[in-house]
């Protein structure tokens, strides 16, 4: 037997790429509105991140 085989016995199964699909495309849609709007200076600071990190550990 073959794995479409497997596939088309599950009942519902069509349902799962679609939920897949939306989950995906909802995570991107946010995450575009959020750097959209978030603060100009909270990016400047998280770019900063890695250099504020090694100075502290230097001194």
């Amino acid at each position: 037997m073959k794995f479409i085989n497997y596939l088309e016995s599950i009942a519902g199964i069509e349902v799962f790429p679609l939920i897949s699909l939306t989950l995906f495309f909802s995570f991107f849609v946010v995450l575009t509105i959020w750097v959209l709007k978030v603060d100009k200076k909270r990016i400047m600071e998280m770019k900063n991140i890695p250099m504020n990190e090694s100075n502290e550990s230097k001194q």
